[in-house]
This record gives C-alpha cells, structure tokens and sequence, in this order.
C-alpha cells in the first residue's frame, strides 16, 4: 500500500488533462470566469500553470508545511493572483473559490485511484484537503493584505484631495476643511499649507472650517497646533467659518482662542487679510 500524501502528486500529474476540465467547469458554475472579468483563456492559463507548480512542488512528498523552499514558486503564484483579483474586482471568497474548486476534481480521481483501500484513501483525503485549505488561507492573506494596501492608497489620496490649498490673492493663501479633523488629516494639512506658504511666500494664510461639522476639545486642538505651526513660518493666520454652535461648543469646552483671528465667514476673512496686506477693494462706479 502506497503511503499516505505519496499519491496526490501522481494523481495530479497521470489525471492532468481531466482535473483541468473539471476544475474550470467548477469555476465557472461558481461564478468565476464567466461576468467578462477575467477571460476564458487567462483563467485556463491560471489553472493550468498552478497544477503544474503543483504537481512540482508535491512530487518532494511533503503536503504539510508550504513554508519549505518548494512550495515558494506555488505561493508567489497564488499571490500574484490574489492581487490581480483586487483590481478585477473579486470578492475574497471567490478568490478562495479558485483554489477549493480544485477539491472536488482531486478527491473523485484520489477515490477513483484509491477506492479499494479505505485508510490510504483517508488518509490521502485528509492530507490533501489539509493542503487545499492551506493554499486557499494563504490566498485570502493576501488578498486582505492588498486590498488593506489599495483602501489606505485611496484614503491617502482622499485626505489629499480634501485638503487643497487655494491662493486667494497675492500674498493670501485659504486651506477649505471639509469633514472631520482628526491628527492624521491635521498632520497633512501643516503639511502642505507649510509647504505653500513657502513656495508662495504668503502671509497671511485662512483656515475655513464652514465644512467641519462639529468640533470637540480634540479638533480645536489640531486647529490650534496648525495656527502654532503657520506663526513659525512667520506667517498669520485667520479661522473663518466659526457658526453660531461652534462658537457656542468652543466656549462650553473651555478652549482658549486667544490671539486666534476668527471670523463668521470666508468673505469676512479674506476682507480682512486683504486688509492688512495693504490692498483696497472697491465697487467700480458704473
């Protein structure tokens, strides 16, 4: 009798051609393959290029620990999958999909071989659904792993996004806040209002929080440390879009706004900064 998890590499390699065919008629009435976002020919390339890593990797006997220099190629393989169906749009079930499909078309040729010997047949069974749940955890990683990278790709640029630095007028510089402010978002904004004050030369930069839809002791705080931060730039700055509740709040909290320049609105601000930058505006006589 053939020991146990020497005859998977076998059955994979002698039942190629019949395993493929009943591995992609699985995945196709599961669903994989067959709503355009991933083709006929590239999932049949897929398939077959993985059942021979497979058959390669096996052929050392050791199904248990996919951490073994053999099993590289296999899990390299498997991750560049899991990533290309982040892009594709696949859930992670149906990227785990791919791998346990290949269950059913393995243990009917493993049965078809091993039918007469009950034990062999379990325990060879066993070894390789230990194998395929393996392969199919190692595949969810990484796509969790992927998709984790592509959210806070998207949140980065989000925050980017949301913070844009406007130059209102010579020397006036105007960062809108929309949502909320918390110490990451707050480091972004120093950040890059910093960053303009110098390539501007500003002087006066106005920090709109019209948009925030509350703020707590925490906000106030992050607001206070970006003023800190403009002053040591030599720069000043103006807080407009300070509504009736906010003020209200502020004062409940007991923060201290002292020294800060607040105004109700973006208009009221920036007439101010032109202001003290020496400018006049006035209505043309029609």
């Amino acid at each position: 009798m053939a020991n146990a998890s020497n005859r998977t590499p076998q059955v994979l390699k002698k039942y190629e051609k019949e395993l493929l065919a009943d591995w992609l008629a699985d995945l196709k009435s599961s669903g994989t393959g067959g709503d355009g976002r991933i083709s006929e020919s590239e999932l049949q390339s897929q398939t077959s290029e993985l059942l021979k890593l497979l058959q390669e990797a096996s052929r050392h006997g050791n199904l248990n620990d996919l951490n073994k220099p053999e099993w590289t190629p296999v899990r390299d393989f498997l991750e560049a999958i899991s990533r290309s169906r982040v892009t594709q749009g696949f859930s992670s079930d149906q990227t785990a999909t791919f791998i346990l499909s290949l269950k059913r078309p393995l243990f009917g040729k493993l049965r078809q071989e091993l039918g007469s010997d009950t034990q062999a047949l379990a325990d060879e069974t066993w070894a390789a659904t230990e194998l395929m749940d393996k392969l199919a955890l190692h595949t969810i990683k990484t796509f969790q792993k992927t998709r984790e990278d592509v959210i806070n790709r998207q949140q980065q640029d989000l925050l980017e996004l949301s913070t844009p630095v406007v130059k209102l007028w010579e020397g006036v510089l105007a960062l809108p806040m929309i949502g909320t402010l918390d110490s990451a978002r707050t480091q972004i904004v120093m950040e890059s209002l910093l960053q303009r004050i110098v390539e501007t030369g500003s002087e006066i930069a106005i920090i709109d929080i019209t948009g925030v839809p509350t703020v707590d002791t925490l906000v106030a705080q992050h607001l206070l440390k970006t003023v800190t931060a403009i002053r040591l730039m030599g720069a000043d700055c103006i807080i407009s879009g300070v509504r009736p509740q906010i003020a209200q709040t502020i004062v409940h909290l007991g923060v201290d706004l002292q020294g800060v320049i607040t105004k109700a609105n973006l208009a009221d601000a920036l007439a101010l900064a032109l202001k003290r930058s020496g400018f006049v505006v006035t209505r043309k006589q029609v």
